[in-house]
């Protein structure tokens, strides 16, 4: 990761000639090799740079003497992994609630999003919701967050809970905090001349618990269908030539690392929500989220931080329960 790119950090002075995005790779490149398991990509030209998004469509029409609850949900990915990270949870609920419109989309500097050249902060993923929400008609919607995309769904519930329906939080970020770390550690949060290089190894390590290791049998996988998350976090950092610096950003300043009172003031707004975890997760415990003021959690027994796509049964059962008890 030599000769990186560094994003603007909260608080700098902005240049006055605002930097162009740094586009995405092309959809072609992407489903060359991962195949089409996602539908294909529509795009919303923002101020900030190109978004691709997917959209799972209903099956059927709502019948007329049936009020579903759920016809809008928005699924929002975690850090490194883009938005097919979440297509196998989604396409299974989408069939399991045939009259919701699903839509999945790649965050600033993942899959096929551009990433802009600006402080990656709450306030920049809050915009591109909203930007998105606009773009699909939509007063409000059923949010799936997972990981970042769990921190990102809270902190936007606590900001605009008009906007959430409901909300699911899948080994949601956001409530790690920035003080366990050692010195080093948080001499790299901060960055800084000469230190950007370690910075963005010793996140990429953290995040990936060690050195990416991409199986041997990736593309034999992705022949069959599966979503291998490893080959793809390999592929962004090589094909897409902003993901690197939108990760380190999201990380230092997105909503990764404390977010305690955001997650609090969420869980007064009165939006229903479910939580949930694997029982081996070392980025959110039980007990993190209780302190919080999140009361309806649910654990996945005998499973880490990849819950969202390792026990996607299980995942799917809990959410079907808690969807149908809002009706």
């Amino acid at each position: 990761m030599s000769n990186p790119i560094v994003l603007p950090r909260p608080g700098a002075a902005s240049s006055p000639n605002k930097s162009q995005p740094i586009q995405a790779p092309s959809e072609t490149h992407f489903t060359a090799t991962f195949g089409n398991i996602l539908p294909p990509a529509t795009y919303l030209q923002t101020p900030n740079g190109q978004v691709a998004y997917y959209e799972l469509s209903p099956s059927s029409p709502v019948p007329a003497d049936q009020k579903s609850p759920i016809t809008r949900v928005l699924f929002i990915h975690g850090v490194q992994t883009p938005a097919i990270g979440l297509q196998p949870l989604a396409s299974a609920l989408s069939s399991r609630f045939p009259h919701a419109q699903c839509v999945l989309f790649d965050l600033w500097g993942h899959g096929l999003t551009d990433t802009p050249v600006v402080v990656h902060d709450t306030a920049l993923f809050h915009s591109l919701i909203e930007s998105l929400m606009a773009q699909l008609g939509w007063k409000d919607a059923h949010f799936v967050g997972y990981s970042f995309g769990g921190s990102t769904t809270a902190t936007f519930a606590a900001a605009h809970p008009e906007r959430v329906a409901s909300m699911v939080l899948v080994a949601p970020a956001g409530l790690l905090r920035s003080e366990q770390f050692d010195e080093a550690q948080k001499s790299y949060l901060e960055g800084g001349e000469g230190l950007e290089e370690k910075a963005q190894d010793w996140i990429f390590e953290f995040l990936e618990g060690g050195k990416l290791v991409v199986p041997s049998d990736w593309k034999e996988r992705v022949n069959r269908g599966e979503v291998v998350a490893e080959a793809v976090r390999d592929w962004e950092v090589r094909e897409h030539g902003g993901h690197v610096a939108s990760v380190v950003g999201i990380f230092r300043d997105g909503g990764v690392l404390d977010r305690h009172a955001e997650f609090a003031e969420a869980a007064k707004r009165g939006v229903s929500s479910l939580c949930i975890l694997g029982g081996l997760d070392d980025v959110c415990r039980e007990q993190d989220l209780y302190e919080v003021g999140m009361q309806n959690v649910a654990v996945v027994p005998q499973v880490g931080h990849g819950v969202v796509r390792q026990r996607v049964p299980e995942v799917v059962q809990l959410i079907e329960k808690f969807w149908n008890s809002l009706s």
